[in-house]
């Protein structure tokens, strides 16, 4: 039974881009705006989001298809979507809004599929259980590119001076039946158009046992009825994602991993809080991170689908791919941290597989666009086509390209602080870990090259952080980099 939503703590979020209006900030990033709950993240400051996205929507060619809106299992996530259909209905714009919760991947996929000028998805994906957002999609069914971020922003900072905000002369209920908001479902579309992308008899036929790990979040209810042996866990309404962040990251899939090797599943699948990032883990209960499910597919669709193209990885993305592209012959693109630069070049460029760190991947065969839920299947795809399990299919990558292990931290420091690093490593550094540095790349941040390895060194933009990446060919020499680079 869903649980009785109960509001969260609040703390005061951490975004780029404000504007102040009365006691209420909102801070734009790339992919929308994340706040939290009853804090900065209110239904004032809400319309006015939703009015600023409006009226840069609103001279959109496609705008007579209107405006896709979802939204997650958190917490409000519902009431916060129909007052953001009921703003933008009453400036003018059909809204398309989702009868039911529904991951960021479908409201994108919805977006292609209706022609609609834009989407929006009331979630804050991984955040917290305290925080809420609005991500903006745009019509090609991928995040919104930044100039368009930057666009509504300017529509944004017109709105915040508005003395008071236009009412609407209709109510939500209203406009519904006026059919100025019309509710549809968007998991039959969504199913439907995976199971012409994926070949889902094939995995049924495998046998294979798949748990998944829903998280509590947008994913629950999806797969039962493509894949009825599908397990799944924490597949329930709870706002509160059970006390954990809603993160697909092996700290947070200790349950799956556990489960998977007790019961003896070929393959444990999570997904995060609007379901757009994958986790995996393997038979034997070995978490799979997002560089080896980029460097498994990518293999998978190159010599087993005979894809050809090009490729798009952030600058903290493993060097595997890197040299399997130099095997492939494949034009390989290196951008900043964030999926936005991934987006913008598959957009534009002949894209096999594009994917950062932090598990999102896109590809060509499906969208541009992060889908945690479509990777997973597509994990199972590999392993009944080749007939392998997960853990022998890395075990082959590594025979085929060398060890590569990886590890991130996140070191928390004052302002100073990370001023003071961050310039010690912009000046450079002769050795790390003990190995002498060969090499150095300033994309985003510091990436430092040593023999069969890397740093990088990144300062949020956001807050008082650093991050520490490194990969080498074992654990212990990745252990070694980081523990030298967190001390200068």
């Amino acid at each position: 039974m869903p649980c009785s939503p109960v509001a969260p703590p609040f703390i005061r979020p951490l975004f780029l881009n404000r504007y102040a209006f009365m006691s209420q900030v909102i801070r734009f990033g790339t992919d929308g705006w994340r706040a939290v709950i009853a804090d900065d993240f209110t239904f004032a400051n809400l319309e006015r989001v939703a009015l600023a996205t409006a009226r840069y929507y609103r001279n959109h060619k496609k705008i007579r298809n209107g405006i896709v809106v979802g939204y997650d299992a958190r917490f409000m996530s519902r009431e916060f979507a129909e007052k953001t259909a009921e703003v933008i209905a009453s400036a003018g714009i059909t809204v398309k809004l989702a009868d039911s919760i529904v991951t960021t991947p479908m409201v994108s996929l919805v977006t292609k599929l209706e022609q609609a000028a834009g989407g929006i998805v009331i979630t804050a994906s991984h955040n917290p259980a305290r925080y809420n957002g609005f991500k903006i999609k745009g019509d090609f069914g991928g995040p919104a590119h930044p100039e368009m971020i930057a666009q509504v922003e300017k529509k944004l900072a017109a709105v915040m001076k508005l003395k008071s905000m236009p009412k609407g002369k209709l109510s939500f209920d209203q406009l519904v039946k006026k059919k100025k908001i019309r509710m549809i479902g968007m998991k039959k579309q969504y199913l439907a158009d995976l199971a012409s992308k994926l070949d889902l008899q094939m995995i049924r036929d495998s046998g294979m046992k798949i748990l998944y790990d829903v998280m509590y979040g947008a994913g629950q209810g999806v797969l039962a009825s493509v894949l009825p042996g599908i397990r799944h866990i924490h597949d329930v309404y709870n706002p509160s994602f059970g006390g954990t962040n809603p993160e697909p990251i092996a700290q947070n899939l200790t349950q799956l991993m556990h489960w998977v090797n007790v019961e003896n599943y070929h393959i444990g699948i999570a997904t995060d809080g609007d379901a757009d990032r994958i986790g995996a883990v393997d038979e034997q209960g070995r978490f799979v991170d997002s560089h080896r499910i980029f460097s498994l597919l990518l293999k998978y669709f190159v010599e087993n689908k005979r894809m050809t193209g090009e490729v798009v990885k952030t600058i903290s993305v493993t060097g595997m791919v890197d040299k399997q592209c130099e095997r492939y012959g494949l034009t390989m693109h290196e951008t900043p941290v964030g999926f936005k630069h991934v987006c913008r070049l598959m957009t534009e460029r002949d894209i096999i597989i594009g994917g950062e760190e932090s598990g999102g991947l896109g590809t060509r065969a499906h969208l541009p666009e992060r889908d945690g839920i479509y990777l997973g299947l597509m994990l199972c795809e590999v392993m009944a086509s080749r007939n392998m399990p997960l853990g022998d299919l890395v075990a082959e990558l590594m025979d085929e390209y060398g060890t590569h292990e990886f590890k991130r931290i996140d070191l928390h420091v004052t302002e100073k602080a990370k001023t003071a690093i961050m310039k010690k490593f912009r000046k450079g550094v002769s050795q790390l870990g003990g190995s002498k540095v060969t090499g150095r790349k300033d994309i985003d941040g510091h990436k430092f090259f040593v023999d069969k390895g890397w740093v990088l060194v990144r300062a949020s933009g956001t807050e008082p952080l650093i991050r520490f990446y490194a990969e080498a060919d074992s654990i212990e020499r990745v252990d070694a980099l980081l523990a030298d680079a967190t001390q200068h």
